[in-house]
């Protein structure tokens, strides 16, 4: 979870603000993948989970690594929020997925991370990880459950604990 806190935190200042969650929703959005309809909704999901997780949208509102740490073991325990925290995934598949085919390859892995800030190295590592049947494409099912499975499972050898990149120690 710090490893996640730590790409949220897109000004690297230590904490996320709703402010980062925009930059990040923009980042997404400026690929030209996602038609209009589905840039609304994915700001408004957006918007939605960090107010539900979070309070409301103000600039004192910041979240510390501890507290996300302590947010999310909140979400593991509970069945409701279990279900909720994939949400925001299938509007950053849709974003990458730039031909539309319904699966991501290596090089759309790659826009991936350099939304994220990540390196492009890095993305093939983590594809090649998380790609569990080798066929060299992600669909969105597939996706959507590795990145799910990030946050969920408590097994730090599980492929998906590369789906953000490497881990933090």
């Amino acid at each position: 979870m710090r490893t996640f806190h730590g790409i949220l935190d897109i000004n690297k200042d230590g904490v996320i603000s709703f402010d980062d969650f925009k930059i990040l929703v923009d980042r997404f959005i400026y690929l030209g993948h996602l038609n209009s309809e589905q840039q609304k909704e994915f700001k408004k999901v957006v918007q939605s989970m960090w107010e539900e997780r979070w309070g409301n949208v103000s600039p004192y509102n910041l979240v510390t690594t501890e507290q996300y740490l302590e947010d999310m073991l909140h979400v593991v325990n509970d069945k409701q929020l279990r279900k909720k925290v994939h949400t925001f995934l299938p509007y950053l598949f849709k974003a990458v997925d730039k031909d539309k085919s319904g699966f991501i390859t290596v090089e759309e892995y790659k826009l991936f991370f350099n939304c994220l800030g990540l390196p492009q190295d890095v993305a093939v590592v983590s594809f090649t990880s998380i790609d569990d049947n080798l066929d060299g494409k992600l669909t969105i099912k597939e996706f959507i459950a590795m990145g799910r499975d990030f946050f969920l499972t408590e097994n730090q050898k599980s492929p998906s604990k590369m789906f953000w990149g490497p881990l933090v120690k």
